[in-house]
């Protein structure tokens, strides 16, 4: 007993000493510290043991376990290991059902186990059971055989029903097509006219390792939706239904947002629905929860739910350009950069936004040193269209190029396709690939 309560003190510690990564550490060391004691205290006064014959005092063991079990189960309740909470009905009756599914399972588990465990018991060969010897028995395997049928049946109730509701996608108040890249989103308000990309924004700071820095790792403090943050989030109002229309551009990704109950798999060449509504105000955040390749992780979603007027602000909005609120742009314009007017147009300046805008849009799959992942993701550095003419690289970075991975970012301002140009044609060998304008991009378009 004594060795276990050492054994939760020396954890509690280490959940101490990692509290600064999990704030529920503190609790868990509490608890377990304060039980450590009641228990050392136990021993070292010799309460535990009774007086007839040093025997341990098993009511008083049980009365200790029920303590050490009460303060960590508080001390777990911290983690917050349970689902988020639902936005909407169809998220919440997931939830139920998930509750409802694992108590027929305990249930089922704690029958078979038990009768397993006292036929153990009760029948063995020392207590003087001798086996029984029959092939069969009618009324037996009907039992075996129905009792399935009916906790199968009592299981597919519910779950049908909450299935055939999340898969109504008829009469939608709004339709948003999303499109998946390797690893952006972009959505298309197909009733208003809305278009934008959506992907991390997460400063390479916080992230740091091979994703986008070789050198090393991090070098800023970790941000409050580290990695669940986005620079254009899907704006939709509050109570409306909304049916999203997923495709894929590259491969396989899936849309997931947890709070809303809805998750729907984005596959090349395919379209397919499914719908969501918000029925409270804020932010829901989720990921593309299908592995699509080595930055799957760097996927995010955010969704922000606001009243109708709010909505009708951000739409009236959303043609101006996307800004650092986030407002979205309409279908064919372009990012509006913070790049320098063209006056400071230098080899300097074009650099410096250059390796920025390369971080945000270019590193996740050409690298930060410009080394690529062969062979899906080939090398900038050292390669024809960096080494080759200015406008032949123009005219990839604004097409794309067909049957690969490397999309249009034509979306993109002249001055920041210019800048990330420049970087990539002097960021590696030595430079010499010459400065990019942003009229060169302009006049290439």
């Amino acid at each position: 007993m004594f060795r276990a309560a050492a054994a939760v003190f020396a954890e509690a510690e280490s959940a101490q000493n990692s509290a600064e990564i999990y704030p529920a550490g503190a609790e868990l060391y509490k608890s377990g510290a304060a039980c450590a004691k009641i228990c050392a205290a136990g021993e070292k006064s010799g309460f535990l043991y009774n007086a007839a014959g040093g025997r341990e005092n098993s009511m008083m063991r049980a009365g200790l376990f029920l303590i050490l079990a009460g303060l960590a189960s508080a001390a777990l309740g911290a983690w917050e290991t349970g689902m988020q909470e639902p936005a909407n009905q169809i998220a919440a009756d997931q939830q139920w059902l998930n509750r409802f599914m694992l108590a027929v399972i305990c249930i089922i588990g704690a029958a078979v186990f038990g009768m397993m465990f006292y036929a153990i018991a009760k029948h063995r060969k020392d207590a003087g059971y001798k086996a029984a010897h029959f092939h069969e028995n009618t009324t037996v395997e009907i039992i075996w055989t129905a009792v399935p049928m009916l906790i199968i049946i009592v299981m597919a109730i519910p779950a049908t029903g909450v299935i055939l509701r999340y898969k109504d996608t008829s009469a939608p108040d709004m339709t948003i097509k999303a499109t998946g890249y390797q690893w952006k989103w972009s959505y298309d308000y197909l009733d208003d006219g809305v278009f934008f990309y959506s992907q991390l924004s997460t400063p390479p700071e916080q992230i740091g390792g091979k994703y986008y820095d070789a050198a090393g790792g991090a070098t800023a403090a970790k941000s409050e939706n580290y990695l669940l943050e986005v620079d254009n989030e899907v704006v939709v109002p509050v109570g409306k239904k909304i049916r999203l229309l997923l495709t894929s551009a590259d491969v396989i990704h899936a849309w997931w947002v947890p709070q809303l109950g809805v998750k729907q798999d984005a596959v090349p060449g395919v379209v397919r629905d499914v719908w969501f509504r918000a029925d409270r105000e804020g932010v829901f955040r989720g990921q593309c929860a299908e592995l699509c390749g080595k930055n799957h992780g760097f996927m995010p979603i955010v969704v922000r739910a606001v009243s109708g007027e709010k909505y009708a602000e951000w739409l009236a909005a959303s043609g101006g350009g996307a800004t650092a609120d986030a407002a979205p742009l309409r279908a064919g314009q372009v990012i509006e950069s913070a790049a320098p007017p063209p006056a400071e147009w230098t080899m300097e300046s074009a650099m410096a936004l250059g390796k920025k805008s390369y971080n945000t849009y270019c590193a996740a799959c050409h690298q930060a040193n410009g080394e690529g992942l062969a062979p899906a993701f080939p090398a900038l550095k050292g390669s024809a269209i960096v080494k080759g003419a200015a406008a032949a690289h123009i005219d990839i970075v604004l097409k794309g190029k067909a049957a690969t991975a490397m999309a249009s970012f034509s979306y993109l301002s002249d001055a920041d396709l210019a800048a990330i140009i420049t970087y990539e044609r002097n960021a590696w060998d030595g430079g010499g690939g010459g400065l990019v304008a942003p009229e060169d991009v302009a006049g290439a378009r």
